[in-house]
């Protein structure tokens, strides 16, 4: 966490959103994952988007929140600058929980709006761009954590196509990014994976 947060403080960015799994275990308490999670926030520039994962409880919600996690829940921000503005929008969980609902979360946002979704699985893909989404920004996948020589992933627990599982992807006209994580789920371990914290830049076409 100590390098984590070092880390942090030499980033550049103007928003920050993190993609769900605060906590390790899929179950019991969480006091100990939000109290790890305010050291962390306490080294993030606001504004912080966040959508919760399938580790997460919905209980945490509001202890996210209060640390200035804007958690989006089947919902969207509009994101303005300089006169121009972003839609922003987050799925609840569809990995585990089937609690997302793209429809919902898309309801509102004008057809020719430039727009980004939240998730934490990239599972959700094709819906995503049935719903005219641009960029679909998830995690889930920690890369496989374990791989191959060349960062071939043994297994991803997920439904999608391999190529998916980590880094930049396509799918007819949505561009996709699936982040590595910055930590590790089951075992501490991490093999031809190593993790990541991604910096993405958006430019006017």
């Amino acid at each position: 966490m100590v390098q984590l947060a070092t880390i942090l403080n030499e980033v550049q960015y103007d928003l920050c959103v993190l993609t769900g799994d605060y906590r390790g275990e899929s179950f019991g308490p969480y006091d100990t994952t939000l109290a790890g999670m305010s050291h962390i926030c306490a080294e993030l520039k606001k504004p912080i988007y966040g959508v919760l994962g399938n580790h997460d409880t919905v209980c945490m919600v509001r202890g996210l929140e209060e640390m200035g996690i804007r958690m989006l829940l089947n919902e969207y921000e509009m994101i303005m600058r300089n006169g121009q503005c972003i839609y922003l929008a987050g799925v609840d969980d569809a990995h585990f929980y089937r609690a997302d609902n793209i429809e919902k979360a898309a309801s509102e946002i004008p057809n020719d709006a430039f727009s980004i979704l939240l998730s934490h699985t990239p599972e959700i893909y094709r819906e995503a761009a049935l719903a005219d989404f641009n960029v679909l920004l998830a995690g889930h996948t920690h890369g496989g954590q374990i791989c191959l020589p060349g960062q071939i992933p043994i297994s991803v627990d997920s439904v999608l196509p391999r190529h998916m599982a980590a880094g930049p992807w396509q799918y007819r006209h949505l561009i996709g990014y699936t982040s590595v994580g910055a930590g590790s789920s089951i075992v501490p371990v991490r093999f031809n994976c190593p993790p990541e914290i991604t910096l993405h830049h958006l430019q006017c076409g």
